[in-house]
């Protein structure tokens, strides 16, 4: 497949600055990484000052899978720039919201957060043009957009995940030309370990603190059942047994607090659990993948992420706490059923009144488009591009014109 056309500049290396300090700078300087700060991560964004969103989580994201890709040998901008793009293309109210794009976007072959985010970094964010005067998207190099892909396949039958669509299969043989098929290159798999320590850590703080999650109850011989049920559905290919030994292991851990009562004591006890969990789980892999691939310096497909398998299934308990006690709790069920019929309508909406309603970016795309589902996915990415706030003001806003 011949290379797709790239933009003409390429933008100057300024103090020094090699080529994945300047990816991370774009990505930084994105103006979809800011409008994370209006989507959400597990509570919605503006439900509370504490809880963390989109933007807080890819942060945090960033600074875990730079220092563990550091210690392995791996370009630290690099990882750091993989890191921060990686939750670009989420769309508003977090995978609720993906669930209902994927739905309502299913004659343009669906919706996927990962897919999204390279459409957004070759195609769609504003930062150079091709020489044909085409958004060129952020014109990152060929290794850190295969960092920030998680998932290096489109998509297939039976799998719900994948990381690119149809239409950008071009850009994506581009920057997969040189990589073995199918396989993720190791800052792809640090930015993913990252990706899970940073949300099942922090989401189980963001619970605790939010009196959401009865510490005491989990020791408990239902609970502990129950959860471990849970994550063996939904997180992890452990069985039910191995996790019952993986959650004894965290609650007999020094650092496990109690009850929490939010006292300034409590406060410093569940800092220091997020901290002890993030240091048990980045430590693991880092000792288990030089165990495997030595001392010298790990990067691109010179190595695989080792994460011991017991560490895996004691991240998946908490993945499951959080789905249990904050994603499930009272009123949380009906809230997102009604974030995804918002989304629904909003696409059917967006339809109606396009172009006009649509960025001004997007409005040569979708009276460019070739057929309905072309015109579709253009109106697919301006509402990916939406916070949950916008989302919801465009939607009362269309519909109060529909009903006029």
């Amino acid at each position: 497949m011949a290379e797709p056309a790239k933009a003409a500049d390429t933008g100057p290396v300024t103090f020094g600055r090699g080529a994945f300090e300047r990816d991370r700078a774009r990505v930084l300087h994105s103006a979809a990484l800011r409008r994370l700060a209006g989507k959400t991560q597990v509570v919605g964004a503006g439900e509370d000052d504490f809880p963390r969103t989109r933007l807080t989580h890819s942060l945090e994201c960033a600074q875990i899978g730079r220092e563990l890709g550091a210690a392995l040998g791996c370009d630290p901008d690099l990882v750091d720039a993989a890191c921060l793009a990686h939750d670009l293309g989420h769309p508003p109210y977090g995978h609720n919201g993906e669930q209902a794009l994927d739905s309502a976007a299913a004659a343009c072959g669906g919706f996927e957060g990962n897919a999204q985010s390279l459409r957004l970094l070759t195609r769609l964010e504003i930062k150079v043009l091709d020489p044909d005067g085409r958004p060129a998207g952020l014109n990152l190099t060929r290794a850190a957009l295969d960092a920030a892909t998680k998932y290096p396949w489109p998509r297939q039958p039976g799998s719900p995940k994948y990381g690119v669509y149809a239409d950008d299969l071009e850009v994506f043989g581009w920057l997969r030309a040189e990589a073995p098929p199918g396989r993720r290159c190791l800052e792809s798999q640090v930015m993913d370990w990252a990706d899970d320590v940073a949300y099942s850590v922090h989401d189980l703080e963001d619970g605790i603190h939010g009196r959401h999650v009865p510490l005491a109850a989990l020791a408990a011989g239902p609970e502990r059942a129950e959860l471990c049920k849970l994550a063996a559905q939904a997180y992890s290919e452990a069985s039910p047994a191995e996790l019952a030994d993986a959650l004894g292991r965290l609650l007999a851990l020094p650092f496990w607090p109690p009850p929490y009562d939010g006292s300034v004591a409590a406060q410093v006890g569940l800092k220091r659990l997020t901290s002890e969990l993030i240091g048990r789980f980045c430590v693991a892999a880092l000792a288990a993948t030089r165990a495997a691939g030595g001392s010298g310096r790990l990067a691109r497909y010179a190595a695989d992420l080792v994460v011991p398998a017991q560490v895996r299934a004691e991240c998946a308990l908490l993945k499951a706490v959080t789905a249990r006690y904050v994603m499930a709790r009272t009123g949380a069920q009906a809230a997102q059923e009604r974030e995804r019929a918002l989304i629904a309508e909003l696409v059917a909406l967006v339809g109606e009144r396009a172009p006009e309603v649509l960025d001004p970016a997007l409005r040569s795309a979708f009276l460019a488009a070739r057929d309905d589902a072309a015109r579709l996915r253009v109106a697919v990415d301006h509402i990916a591009g939406l916070t949950d706030t916008s989302a919801r003001v465009l939607h009362a806003r269309l519909a109060g014109l529909r009903a006029s």
